[in-house]
């Protein structure tokens, strides 16, 4: 199994129960897969009957009887939930951890979309997740521990009611963050990036048509994003183990396979076959140097603004550079390592799309020409902003 490529202790989360929603095939399998290797015993929340008790059935021949139960469940239906608490409590006594992997995307314009879709889409992806955090997060407060984790997405054009209502469960996560702040129980928010699943590959070719491409070339976009499914749930359970240091982050799966020390080809990427030069990485090293020092000064003295605009700062950065400031800083800090040690594979196998964050600075030099009246002060603001978009398309240059 890939979880046990990294440096986790196997068994780390013995004691614990999971609650995996979604868990009957694709990524929530595997995260349950992963969760049971680590030691946690698992319920297989799955609307479909078959899928769900055929999870439960091979993963307790794997890891042992008594290690996965399988409970229908109907995620945005409050009374199927309480008994889904109901049955994992007489199985398990208790629930410590809760994945909200269960999704279901319809793909459409806003304009065009049905109504009836954007319900059910919020059944699933909202109602869904608020209606598991009132019926479990009591029981981890009152142990003190627990981890809640929600599953975000990043998408455009044609995904407004699927993604409409992942960003929610982003902001669901950050707000139970600060509601759980005094105890140990930690809430986050874990994106999987394109991961190609059944459901995700029968819908990119609806998704190309709707957006004028074809298939091949949708599939080139998300390729430096892509993981397979086994590696999206080990991810998934990795992040559940380090649980404690993403408290109120959003984070990708990618981020928490690099901290747990798996080494995942992403998007089919090889190590560098022509290395660069002494010169080139001379010059990378001190763009990447440079770049981090940046952006962490940035996001530094967002805190000092008040809460909305903490809030709006956060979104739009997450939303033009494609990841959370937080997993930027981390990224560059990973940059910054593999170009001071020369680690060509390393550098291979960092997700850095630099292309995004020159394109958030560009975002932030046209919203500049609007925001500052005074004309030299305006000047000055543009001159130093196009000076760190540069930076970024420079460092991104060398590594084309």
């Amino acid at each position: 199994m890939i979880i046990e490529t990294g440096n986790l202790t196997r068994h780390s989360l013995a004691g614990k129960i999971a609650v995996v929603t979604g868990a009957g095939g694709g990524i929530g399998y595997e995260a349950a897969r992963s969760l049971l290797w680590l030691g946690s015993k698992v319920v297989i929340a799955e609307i479909n009957p078959k899928t769900g008790r055929q999870a439960a059935q091979r993963l307790s021949q794997e890891f042992g009887p008594g290690m996965a139960v399988f409970v229908q469940t109907d995620v945005g239906d409050e009374g199927s939930v309480k008994n889904l608490a109901r049955q994992a409590e007489r199985n398990y006594g208790q629930v410590d951890i809760v994945l909200n992997n269960a999704t279901i995307a319809p793909l459409g314009a806003v304009k065009d979309m049905n109504i009836k879709a954007w319900d059910s889409s919020y059944r699933v992806n909202l109602r869904g997740p608020v209606l598991l955090a009132r019926a479990f997060i009591p029981g981890m407060v009152a142990r003190n521990w627990g981890v809640f984790v929600c599953v975000s997405s990043t998408g455009g054009a044609y995904m407004g009611a699927y993604e409409s209502f992942k960003v929610a469960q982003v902001h669901l996560a950050a707000t139970l963050n600060e509601e759980l702040q005094n105890t140990e129980v930690a809430a986050f928010t874990i994106g999987p990036g394109f991961v190609p699943t059944q459901t995700a590959a029968s819908s990119l070719p609806r998704l190309a048509a709707m957006m004028g491409k074809s298939e091949e070339e949708m599939l080139e976009v998300v390729k430096a994003h892509t993981l397979s499914v086994e590696s999206a749930g080990a991810g998934f359970a990795a992040a559940v183990a380090m649980a404690a240091r993403y408290r109120g982050q959003e984070i990708s799966c990618i981020q928490a396979l690099v901290d747990a020390g798996i080494s995942i080809p992403v998007g089919g990427q090889k190590a560098e076959e022509k290395p660069l030069t002494p010169e080139q990485l001379e010059q990378a090293l001190m763009l990447c140097r440079s770049v981090h020092t940046t952006l962490a000064e940035q996001s530094a003295g967002w805190k000092e603004r008040s809460i909305f605009e903490q809030q709006w700062l956060i979104r739009t950065f997450r939303q033009k550079a494609s990841l959370p400031v937080d997993e930027w800083l981390r990224v560059l800090e990973q940059l910054e390592a593999a170009l001071q040690h020369q680690d060509y594979t390393a550098l291979a196998m960092i997700d850095a799309p630099l292309d995004r964050l020159a394109a958030y600075y560009g975002h932030l030099h046209e919203m500049a020409k609007g925001y500052e009246k005074d004309p030299v002060r305006r000047d000055e603001q543009l001159r130093m902003i196009k000076g760190w978009q540069t930076e970024v398309e420079l460092l991104h240059s060398l590594f084309r």
